[in-house]
């Protein structure tokens, strides 16, 4: 039995067992959850004026994880690997994972360094217009990923892809995020599903926790204004059904989320603090 041949077992065993695993019922309490994390992109301003002071001001907030998007030239916001690893633990927090563009021949030294931060998950965090003008773009971009994936494996790291709603506008009757789930290794292959951005495409995230159990390890806790554009809003004051979805926590194979906004409408640590209280108020 080949990779993709074990992935469809897999898939088709799960589906027998997703019943047992959890399904949601007023017996259900939420899964404890010992990390509330943030992606450091929501306060990107404040983190280049001075990643310390910002760091130090998340902690007091209460949050004990974050997930960098700062790599650059072989550094992690100006830091070596090893001195962005002691950095983020001098704050008494974690850093589960990255968010990381980069080419196939920049893979090795891409997950060397990830590695030597300490860094569990290597997400690609968006893909280039270029990169996905249809069908047959997205399958050789999972070929790719299959690549990048089984390297990483061999590091002891895992890879990750991180989805926005362009992957769920369909493209010659298919849905390019599909197509990337179904020709990718489980194995190799996780997603960090951005639960503002599949919402807003159109999809329910249940239904993808339910039909892929255990690819989705980590998770972008964005909530959604009720406006008609569909604004990111600060965790909690949305619409998004977030308790919902967490009582399918375990279905999903979930690890780590984190709470991302692309844009502030409070003042950064405001914002950064709303979403936390919200978050740890359900977990």
């Amino acid at each position: 039995m080949n990779k993709m041949q074990r992935r469809d077992f897999i898939k088709t065993s799960s589906a027998f067992v997703v019943a047992g695993l959890m399904f949601p019922s007023s017996a259900c309490s939420f899964i404890k959850t010992k990390y509330i994390g943030l992606q450091l992109y929501t306060i990107r301003d404040e983190v280049h004026k001075n990643i310390e002071v910002a760091l130090d001001k998340l902690a007091k907030i209460g949050y004990n994880s974050v997930e960098a998007a700062g790599y650059n030239d072989g550094k992690f916001y100006g830091y070596t690997p090893q001195k962005f690893k002691k950095l983020i633990e001098s704050y008494e927090m974690i850093l589960p994972s990255t968010h990381t563009n980069f080419e196939i021949g920049q893979a090795d030294k891409v997950i060397d360094d990830t590695c030597e931060a300490g860094i569990s998950y290597l997400v690609i965090p968006w893909l280039h217009p270029e990169k996905r003008k249809s069908i047959d773009s997205y399958k050789k971009l999972a070929d790719d990923f299959n690549f990048i994936g089984e390297k990483c494996n061999k590091s002891g790291i895992q890879f990750a892809y991180h989805n926005h709603d362009f992957e769920f506008e369909t493209i010659d009757g298919q849905l390019p995020y599909d197509v990337l789930l179904n020709n990718t290794d489980d194995e190799f292959v996780k997603m960090q599903l951005d639960l503002y951005w599949i919402k807003k495409g159109g999809y329910d995230p249940i239904k993808y926790f339910e039909n892929y159990p255990g690819r989705f390890e980590l998770w972008h806790v964005k909530d959604m204004d009720g406006t008609a554009e569909h604004k990111n809003i600060e965790t909690g004051r949305g619409i998004i059904d977030f308790k919902s979805i967490f009582k399918y926590k375990k279905i999903a194979g979930m690890k780590y989320f984190f709470i991302e906004l692309d844009n502030c409408i409070l003042p950064p640590y405001e914002c950064v603090k709303v979403s936390y209280d919200y978050m740890k108020s359900i977990t």
